[in-house]
């Protein structure tokens, strides 16, 4: 059964939804910024999350939330690959990049069609 909400948010208001939007802006265009911008998307879904009532809202916070710290893990995990051998460590930080940036654009167009994100 699709987890349709009636609106992202149903009874938020345009900034509330448009805040979301800019978290999930920042969460994409994170790399370029070598993830400073994902740390502040980082706190303020901390933040927002904090003070939400909306179930979906709530739910789109987490997943983000989520997104970033398993994201932090993997770097973590696939550093050591640099170490051995450039390429290998490339390549596995690439294969987390797609990742985040496929979780980021799903997450994000799932908002846009008043969905709950799936994990």
């Amino acid at each position: 059964m699709p987890e349709i909400i009636e609106a992202p948010g149903g009874g938020k208001s345009s900034s509330d939804r448009s805040i979301m939007h800019i978290l999930y802006g920042l969460h994409t265009v994170a790399w370029p910024s070598l993830g400073t911008l994902a740390v502040i998307a980082l706190i303020v879904n901390y933040i927002r999350r904090a003070d939400e009532k909306d179930l979906a809202f709530l739910a789109h916070h987490n997943y983000m939330i989520a997104t970033f710290w398993w994201t932090v893990l993997w770097l973590l995990v696939t550093s050591p690959l640099f170490l051995l051998f450039f390429f290998p460590g490339l390549l596995a930080h690439t294969i987390v990049l797609l990742w985040y940036l496929y979780r980021c654009i799903r997450g994000w167009l799932r908002f846009a069609d008043g969905r709950l994100p799936q994990a």
